[in-house]
């Protein structure tokens, strides 16, 4: 649910055709896609993950590292 500017990078493009900023709403993410709600248009984009770059966000984020490791959100900031 929060406001992201996603980054992807489309293999076999040349250019500025290769890169893409998608900004959205994030209402679903799994292992191999990120679907994202475009306020200003209302269209939704379904983004392989196999071409997502990074995202970043204008605020914070409450996130639990996955999978289990011990101590892994106990470290210090660095």
């Amino acid at each position: 649910g929060k406001l992201a500017q996603v980054h992807a990078i489309f293999d076999g493009a040349t250019g500025d055709a290769n890169r893409r900023v998608f900004t959205g709403i994030i209402e679903a993410a799994g292992r191999d896609h990120l679907i994202l709600s475009e306020p200003e248009t209302g269209n939704r984009v379904l983004l392989p993950m196999v071409y997502f770059a990074y995202a970043t966000f204008e605020e914070e984020l409450e996130y639990d590292y996955p999978y289990g490791v011990p101590g892994a959100t106990t470290y210090s900031p660095r």
